[in-house]
């Protein structure tokens, strides 16, 4: 074989495996079709939306001791234009960081689009169309996902947008309509909002981000609100066309919603078509590849990872995912995943969340008690003026272990860790009222919500 293991795709799955298999002694390769490294996660989706994010979060930061700055008067649009500079700045030191570490570990990077010619042997084709075969023990699919578009919608990357052609507007619009509900759709709302942008919502769903609390999307939504954007929901977009300058979008009902712009966020679709996956008789479902637990498709020497195989589709969770194939792969010592994953939605304000809701304890009929601790109530939160923001601790009665922590509000992605780590180490609502933190820490809200439970404890035992 040319290679002990051959990884497709150079985004965040496809690197953790490749470093994996480089420190097990392995001859490692990344096949690679873009002529940039680091996937959707790097080049186009997750670093690049969160940079711009702070860019308008900055601009959104307002109340408490905030009010004393003063805004140094640049136009919207050449704020944009920064932003976007300054993104692919950011994009390009981590690409380098990457590249760096590949040549650290000895993977080799081997440009071109790659397909099964059997089980065993891939067919890599440049961008000069020349070709050559290459063999491997091992072969991980890493190759993740990309916006859906539906051949109805009349894309033409300046009036109607994906979730990537979006990221590189130097111009903001006037006015934007954002068809969809889910976390993509929601992080642009919130971004383009806080620019300044006119932004409107159609989705068919009655509530944003549907699978959340409604209590911590209502906070999302009120601070939306606040922004003047306009919600269109349980709505279906009949048709979109572009007109004049702008856009329409035409909506089941009957409504046009005229706007500068419209982003089309309402899904993604696997990167799977190129592979010819049949030749090596892997199963696939509409393009997603089917893996057992240890992501190992029906060709035990072939894993699929990252978003290539569906939800969580995370960065974070690809990345582990990358790693353990390789691991189960080469009959390494596997360390146990985590149970509870933490999931963050970078809206303005931010959400997160780890564990079950409280719709889906009830459905399982679990006895539990809410703590709910309040930004504004702790001296951090006053400080910087965040009055809306919520941390909520959904406990087990039975054995006062945590069943759920969501969290809405700034840093809400960084505070979330704190009650993934009590979970996963089975820890009560009781070893939060004991802990000591930083004062004053919006960390502090555990220990307030904490407290909140633990009052309600007292008070049923009271006879």
């Amino acid at each position: 074989m040319d290679y002990d293991v051959l990884i497709i795709g150079s985004g965040p799955a496809g690197q953790h495996a490749a470093w994996q298999a480089a420190r097990l002694g392995k001859r490692a390769a990344i096949i690679e079709r873009k002529p940039k490294i680091g996937g959707a996660g790097l080049q186009t989706g997750t670093i690049p939306s969160k940079a711009m994010r702070e860019v308008a979060y900055l601009l959104s930061r307002s109340g408490g001791m905030r009010q004393a700055l003063v805004p140094d008067g640049r136009s919207r649009h050449g704020l944009l234009a920064d932003a976007v500079r300054r993104k692919e700045g950011v994009i390009a030191q981590q690409e380098s960081v990457i590249l760096q570490r590949l040549m650290r570990h000895g993977v080799a990077l081997i440009p071109g689009e790659a397909s099964f010619v059997d089980a065993y042997t891939l067919q890599v084709a440049d961008a000069g169309s020349n070709t050559r075969r290459l063999t491997a023990d091992v072969i991980v699919l890493a190759c993740g996902s990309r916006p859906r578009r539906p051949a109805d919608i009349p894309f033409d990357k300046k009036t109607v947008l994906d979730s990537t052609s979006i990221l590189n507007l130097r111009h903001l619009p006037d006015s934007l309509v954002v068809v969809g509900g889910g976390v993509i759709a929601c992080e642009f709302v919130s971004i383009f909002a806080a620019l300044g942008v006119h932004v409107s919502v159609v989705d068919s769903h009655a509530q944003l981000l549907t699978y959340l609390s409604e209590d911590v999307v209502g906070v999302l939504s009120d601070s939306l609100l606040a922004m003047g954007v306009t919600f269109h929901m349980q709505e279906r977009v009949a048709e979109i066309r572009r007109e004049g300058n702008g856009t329409v979008t035409v909506l089941a009902s009957g409504k046009q919603l005229r706007a500068d712009a419209v982003l089309y966020a309402q899904g993604r679709e696997p990167n799977s078509a190129g592979l010819h996956v049949a030749n090596a008789g892997i199963a696939a479902q509409d393009g997603w590849i089917e893996v057992n637990r240890h992501f190992q498709t029906s060709a035990p020497h072939i894993f699929a990872v990252g978003d290539l195989i569906g939800r969580p589709a995370l960065a974070s969770t690809g990345m582990e995912q990358g790693r353990a194939a390789v691991l189960h792969a080469f009959g390494a010592a596997e360390q146990a995943a985590a149970d509870n994953l933490p999931m963050a939605v970078y809206t303005i304000p931010e959400i997160s969340y780890v564990g079950k809701t409280e719709k889906e304890i009830q459905q399982e009929n679990i006895p539990y008690f809410v703590g709910n601790a309040c930004f504004k109530d702790s001296a951090r939160g006053q400080i910087i003026g965040d009055a809306q923001g919520l941390l909520k601790l959904i406990v087990d009665a039975r054995n006062e272990k945590l069943l759920g922590v969501h969290i809405v509000g700034e840093q809400a992605s960084e505070l979330i860790h704190i009650g993934q780590l009590v979970m996963n180490l089975h820890g009560t609502v009781r070893d939060l009222v004991s802990n000591v933190f930083n004062y004053p820490t919006l960390a502090e809200c555990y220990k307030l919500a904490a407290l909140d439970c633990v009052h309600q404890l007292e008070q049923r035992s009271v006879p």
